[in-house]
């Protein structure tokens, strides 16, 4: 069964994280509160796939791999692996931490164990289709990325932030990767379905163009400091 949509609670939430983008939660809540049958339609489609029925079978569990830093620091120079790790090492962040942000669904509401997996899943990926795609965790990168994610995965709420990020973008000079990253997601495999515990010791290289994503883009990043003064 599809969730209802609870526009007021995106709403809320849609000003909160543009009021601090750094507010990781509210993508989760508005995402949850839109998400209309994009879980379902992306569940059947995962299904249907080769790798991804396989993956939904035995429940992979890549955040273990994710949170291992000495085995990723392990990894060939050039691999997805040290990728990902450069990538969460530069943002100062984890794995577990986007855990923690996405900790947003109703605790009354019944859980369907498969979608859980997905929506675990997807999570779990977020940074690696950062190392992946070459979007750095500043305000543009993470508005392309969504961008592409929403061509990925066609959730309502994802379209919403991605609108509201491109009407408002003018500025900061995001829309021009925003469109950019709308057509690297229609360009490149579904990535939903991809083996990413087999694919971190492989070279960047291979896996980009596997996945048919393309060069990363050249834009120059701007952070939340750069937006809100800091207090003296």
């Amino acid at each position: 069964m599809a969730n209802p949509y609870d526009w007021p609670r995106a709403r809320e939430a849609l000003q909160r994280l543009f009021a601090n983008p750094d507010d990781t939660q509210q993508v989760f809540v508005i995402i949850n509160a839109l998400s209309g049958h994009s879980p379902q339609r992306m569940l059947r489609r995962l299904a249907e796939d080769g790798t991804g029925a396989r993956l939904l079978a035995s429940k992979s569990n890549l955040l273990p791999l994710l949170l291992d830093r000495q085995h990723l620091r392990s990894l060939p120079d050039g691999s997805l692996g040290r990728a990902y790790l450069a990538f969460v090492e530069g943002e100062g962040i984890t794995a577990d931490g986007l855990v923690q942000a996405s900790q947003v669904h109703d605790r009354d509401a019944e859980v369907d164990p498969e979608l859980e997996y997905l929506r675990g899943r997807m999570r779990d990926t977020h940074d690696l289709w950062h190392a992946v795609t070459g979007y750095k965790g500043d305000l543009i990168g993470e508005a392309a990325l969504l961008a592409f994610t929403l061509v990925q995965t066609r959730n309502p709420g994802i379209a919403l932030i991605v609108t509201t990020a491109f009407l408002q973008g003018r500025e900061l000079g995001a829309r021009s990767q925003i469109v950019r990253g709308l057509v690297r997601g229609v360009r490149a495999r579904w990535l939903v379905a991809f083996d990413w515990e087999k694919a971190l010791a492989r070279p960047l290289a291979d896996v980009r163009r596997e996945l048919r994503i393309g060069a990363p883009p050249e834009y120059v990043a701007v952070r939340t400091s750069q937006l809100v003064p800091v207090a003296a």
